[in-house]
């Protein structure tokens, strides 16, 4: 495993606590973050993402929000994609602590055959989506490559862009994947603290650290052209994961520069079953200094926020760094259609309709894309 992210984090001790880095954040001045700010379309490197995620960087987070809008309006344009989740399976056979489809829920769960799937798909491409996301848990007894083939072949006549969220996979069913069509992989660690990761998937396939972490590699070696990363803020520091997700998004760049890296911020939100008491929740202005550092470093990544998050916070962050939304999202098989109140994975915040969204994106003067791209454009 030379080179590999394995290695990489733990040489610069970021699959752990981060001590040092806190350490040295906490010691950075504000003249250091006049400094950053001051270069013009700076790379990306460490000890830059230190400095603006540093605490004397929050002094400047009007400053940093001015600088990521305009690098977001002259390398996106004045666009925002929009994309929909369809949940296929609440099944799971993990044992995560903060997910309501963890095994040990006491609820009924839901399976969608292939039909029932696309009847949920059937709506989603009625409200005008042409990019979605298959999530599901870990249930490969249902949810396996079989499946995903056929589901993928249904909805390549329906969907420009196909993504999955689903359990970590062999390289070679990922190939099968993409072949069918598949043409994204969305696959957050939760988070880089190796240890933390211990304590919360105690259980099943999940508790595999080094096999999720190099689900990327492997998607990518398949041939999959997009690569979404994010770790769940609110269990461990948000400071020292940013860090450690910068460096495996900058190890990806630089080892499949064919593949686009893109990042997610998902807050923990309630579910059912779950704890309420994460000692590392993360507030507003630091979810935006975190955003517009990222960006700031990462000019050409995308940008993703969730219906996890509440309508007017997400309203903000369009005029700033954002480039692609969810809509009119439902976390639970079935929920488009026939089972509405099946399990959900955890409770949405943004409830508003795709269309309401829309015309919100419009009124701040962007344009609402529901497709992104065309998949003849990589033939």
């Amino acid at each position: 495993m030379n080179n590999s992210i394995i290695e990489i984090l733990k040489q610069k001790q970021l699959d752990g606590n981060g001590e040092k880095y806190i350490e040295r954040m906490n010691s950075i001045s504000q003249a250091d973050v006049e400094l950053e700010l001051s270069k013009v379309n700076a790379a990306y490197s460490l000890e830059r993402l230190m400095t603006l995620i540093s605490p004397a960087a929050t002094n400047y987070l009007e400053e940093m929000a001015r600088q990521a809008r305009q690098l977001t309006i002259q390398r996106f344009g004045k666009t925002i994609q929009f994309f929909e989740p369809l949940y296929v399976s609440n099944f799971c056979i993990n044992s995560c602590r903060y997910c309501g489809f963890n095994r040990k829920s006491d609820a009924p769960r839901t399976r969608l055959t292939i039909d029932e799937a696309i009847a949920d798909a059937d709506i989603i491409a009625s409200e005008g989506f042409r990019n979605i996301l298959i999530v599901s848990g870990e249930d490969k007894e249902h949810i396996g490559t079989e499946y995903l083939t056929k589901l993928a072949e249904k909805l390549r006549q329906k969907f420009a862009t196909i993504s999955i969220e689903i359990y970590p996979m062999s390289q070679e069913d990922y190939h099968t994947c993409t072949v069918a069509g598949i043409d994204g992989l969305t696959m957050f660690q939760e988070t880089y603290n190796s240890i933390a990761y211990k304590y919360y998937h105690p259980a099943g396939p999940k508790s595999e650290y080094n096999f999720r972490i190099l689900s990327p590699d492997r998607a990518a070696s398949a041939g999959m052209r997009r690569l979404g990363l994010g770790v769940l803020l609110g269990l461990c520091d948000w400071r020292v994961e940013t860090l450690a997700m910068a460096e495996h998004s900058h190890y990806l760049m630089k080892k499949y520069w064919r593949s686009q890296v893109n990042f997610s911020f998902p807050r923990i939100r309630p579910a059912l079953n779950t704890p309420h008491d994460y000692k590392h929740l993360v507030n507003d202005a630091d979810m935006v200094q975190m955003m517009c550092a990222l960006r700031l470093c990462f000019a050409d990544s995308g940008i993703t926020l969730s219906t996890r998050e509440p309508a007017k916070f997400r309203d903000n962050l369009i005029n700033i760094c954002v480039t692609q939304i969810s809509a009119g999202s439902k976390t639970n098989p079935g929920g488009y259609t026939t089972e509405k109140d099946s399990l959900e994975q955890f409770q949405i915040s943004d409830d508003r309709t795709p269309e309401q969204i829309a015309q919100l994106v419009k009124s701040h003067g962007y344009e609402a894309v529901f497709k992104d791209w065309d998949r003849a454009f990589t033939k």
